[in-house]
């Protein structure tokens, strides 16, 4: 398995665990703890965003993948960013986290297609 698979997957995992916490947030109507949960988690998520930004973009140089673009690398960085705050807070818009988590976990699982 190759390094930008292994980031993807954890990617994956990032997104799906934020949207189980998000709907914790939804269902209890508690805001997470800003120190003990929102930035160690935005902070691991930031890291493995970095480094999933880094790779792919050194195997754009070498690789030319058939649905995935510089474009939505950026969205995708943008959205697990904007993902892993608003997971913590109810008052979160639904729909729009819904969007950012599906077009997430679209591109990061078409990317997976790709590398297999």
């Amino acid at each position: 398995m190759t390094t930008l698979q292994e980031l993807t997957e954890e990617l994956l995992n990032i997104v799906n665990d934020a949207n189980e916490r998000y709907h914790i947030a939804r269902e209890t109507k508690e805001k997470g703890d800003f120190y003990t949960e929102v930035k160690p988690f935005s902070d691991k998520a930031r890291l493995l965003t970095e480094a999933w930004e880094k790779e792919i973009t050194s195997c754009f140089q070498t690789t030319c993948f058939k649905h995935i673009h510089g474009p939505q690398v950026k969205a995708v960085v943008e959205n697990i960013e904007m993902i892993s705050v608003q997971a913590f807070f109810p008052e979160t818009s639904y729909t729009r986290f819904r969007n950012y988590v599906e077009s997430t976990l679209f591109v990061l699982k078409q990317l997976l297609k790709e590398l297999i």
